[in-house]
């Protein structure tokens, strides 16, 4: 609890304690710097804020202020990490009633070239099909497994032989690799992102051959120090060698997660083969794909329907 807590206290430094209080080792490292950043938004944008001032209006001006400069996603995010420190603030009687209520949120339009980047079914087949799968564990097999598991980068470099149920055709992410700080695992984002994903029998055969002798609970990918970039290069060169976008490890996890909702799986199933923390992040993140899969719903019901007469 956050004691001797005046109302007259600045907000960006009842803010700063509420996060050294209940954040400071009990959330990642990333998790954590983002709530710093929004700290020092605070002291940024409402230096002279008190708690006690805090109101529906002084809170919406706060958000319309931080919205000028960031897109509608991260004033959201923005809004979340300050709304719990708030509602806090509210449960201890600092403040008498939430200002946070009803909020708006707002924000720049999306940058074109920030638009999700994924490859349809057969670029990817075509990119999969000039990969230098050597007999040995290279990058290329790494981009293959994120491309058929849509693995996070950090998880993917976590994957030890002992992951790997070759008999149940799955794979366990329990873990994930601290490749941003000195190595070493990390748990993983969420509870939900602790999951077994099946994969298909060509992986089962590739993989078992592949790890076969490597030591059991030592990372498959990690040889030293590893970096996005790194990847993200070689995965680059293959795209314009194969004609096809050039996308980031991270559009091959949501290439994979395009193909399954093309292919009709269900947004709970695909939400729960990536880890996500609730479908409405599946449904937020892959938005535009299944406007288009709506679209082509009425035009199959309309078939439908037209062929009763």
């Amino acid at each position: 609890m956050l004691e001797n807590v005046e109302n007259t206290e600045l907000f960006c430094e009842y803010y700063a304690k509420w996060i050294s209080v209940y954040k400071e080792g009990a959330i990642r490292k990333v998790t954590l710097d983002k709530y710093l950043m929004t700290q020092r938004w605070l002291v940024k944008l409402v230096p002279d804020l008190k708690v006690c001032d805090l109101s529906r209006i002084t809170y919406q001006q706060l958000l319309n202020d931080y919205a000028i400069t960031h897109e509608r996603q991260t004033t959201m995010d923005f809004h979340h990490q300050l709304k719990g420190a708030i509602l806090d603030a509210v449960d201890e009687g600092i403040i008498p009633r939430d200002p946070t209520r009803k909020a708006i949120i707002k924000g720049k339009t999306p940058n074109e070239n920030k638009k999700i980047k994924y490859l349809n079914q057969f670029e990817l087949h075509t990119l999969i099909s000039i990969l230098d799968l050597k007999s040995e564990i290279n990058w290329d097999w790494f981009i293959l497994l994120v491309a058929k598991t849509g693995l996070r980068f950090s998880e993917a470099l976590a994957l030890t032989p002992k992951d790997f149920d070759f008999a149940h055709q799955s794979v366990s992410v329990s873990k994930t690799w601290n490749y941003k700080g000195d190595g070493g695992f990390l748990p993983t984002k969420n509870k939900s992102s602790v999951r077994k994903v099946q994969i298909d029998w060509q992986l089962v055969i590739q993989f078992s051959e592949l790890i076969k002798g490597l030591p059991e609970e030592e990372p498959i990918f990690v040889k030293g120090k590893v970096y996005n970039s790194t990847v993200n290069d070689i995965l680059s060169r293959y795209c314009k060698k194969a004609n096809v976008p050039v996308i980031s490890v991270h559009g091959l996890r949501h290439t994979h997660a395009s193909i399954l909702l093309f292919a009709g799986v269900s947004i709970a199933s695909v939400a729960r083969r990536l880890g996500h923390s609730s479908m409405n992040t599946t449904q937020k993140t892959y938005l535009h794909i299944i406007q288009e899969l709506e679209n082509r719903d009425v035009d199959l019901v309309m078939r439908s329907l037209s062929g009763l007469s």
